[in-house]
């Protein structure tokens, strides 16, 4: 199973306090993920502030978008991998812009470039950017991947979209890897349709093992109907860790955090039909060995891989500890 972590370039006053994500903050990260072995780091994108977190904070969130990020972070890293988990394309109005900035990041990476994509947690930033659009961010999410793959695989495209038009590009140099893996974010079942037809994994989040397999089913009948190979796609559901000596040592310290501050303010948007399991079951939350067993649960379901991992801390440093005892106490245990 691979197994990579999340990086915090726009979740300050999400999920951890302000503040939190300094650049230097964000190099030690990267930098202590390749040391202890994780396949990649995968940031979030967010472009203005929500209110909820305007209300909470009395100084504003710092927001890195997050290809420029992995530009700089590339140039600190030799063989880390850096995923977009998600980038919100309805937020970025210019496909091919978004698409050379892509591949420009991928060649200068060396090929470690992979992308997310969604429509985003909160439909009021999307409301901010597109004033009154009245647009389906799911239509424009699928339109734009299709517009990507076209621009990456033809070498003059053209596309006439509800959301996205562009007439004879040649976009060059294409990516440097031959297929830059994309992937879906998203527990609708539309967003598997979606992976069947266009993408090459699925980003679902906060989901017990029980609907993760039923949708894993699902999702290979879908790309069996598409003459795709089912088990030719990556399974990578995000989820919150905190490991702690006891069950108990880890459901407090998780219960304390900004992370679960945030997850019930997912509650009303992304989240909102996770059900009456509470966060602490669905998620990576306990001692080394209940968290060994739920991952081993997860990959019995589908999951080949786990994605952005979000460790549950209030600083710094509880976060690089949090990574280091995940890599020694619970990834030995879950094959490769």
């Amino acid at each position: 199973m691979i197994v990579s972590a999340g990086l915090p370039t726009g979740m300050e006053g999400l999920t951890y306090p302000i503040p939190f994500s300094s650049p230097e903050t964000l190099v030690r990260i990267a930098q202590h993920a390749e040391k202890l072995g994780y396949h990649s780091v995968w940031g979030n994108d967010h472009m203005t502030t929500q209110h909820y977190v305007r209300e909470e904070f009395p100084v504003p969130p710092r927001f890195w978008e997050p290809l420029v990020t992995y530009a700089y972070l590339a140039a600190h890293t030799k063989t880390l991998r850096f995923g977009t988990g998600i980038l919100v394309l309805p937020m970025r109005r210019d496909i091919v812009v978004t698409a050379k900035q892509i591949a420009t990041l991928d060649h200068f990476s060396g090929g470690r470039v992979e992308i997310g994509v969604g429509v985003g947690a909160y439909r009021e930033e999307f409301d901010a950017l597109w004033p009154d659009s009245g647009a389906h961010r799911g239509d424009m999410v699928e339109e734009g991947v299709r517009a990507l793959n076209l621009l990456f695989s033809e070498r003059v495209a053209s596309f006439d979209g509800k959301y996205y038009q562009f007439r004879d590009v040649e976009l060059y140099p294409k990516t440097a890897q031959e297929k830059l893996p994309i992937y879906f974010g998203g527990n609708n079942q539309n967003h598997l349709r979606r992976v069947a037809k266009h993408a090459d994994g699925w980003i679902p989040a906060g989901m017990q093992a029980e609907r993760l397999a039923a949708m894993v089913g699902q999702l290979r009948e879908f790309m069996a109907e598409e003459g795709r190979d089912p088990m030719k796609v990556e399974i990578a559901p995000q989820f919150v860790v905190h490991v702690g000596k006891t069950q108990e040592e880890a459901v407090a310290r998780f219960q304390q955090s900004q992370m679960h501050a945030h997850l019930v303010s997912l509650g009303k948007s992304t989240l909102k039909d996770q059900g009456k399991v509470s966060h602490e079951e669905i998620n990576l939350i306990g001692s080394p060995d209940v968290v060994v067993e739920k991952a081993k649960k997860l990959q019995a379901a589908g999951v080949t891989h786990l994605l952005g991992l979000y460790f549950a801390v209030n600083t710094v440093e509880e976060l690089l500890d949090q990574m280091q005892l995940f890599a020694e106490e619970v990834i030995p245990h879950l094959g490769s």
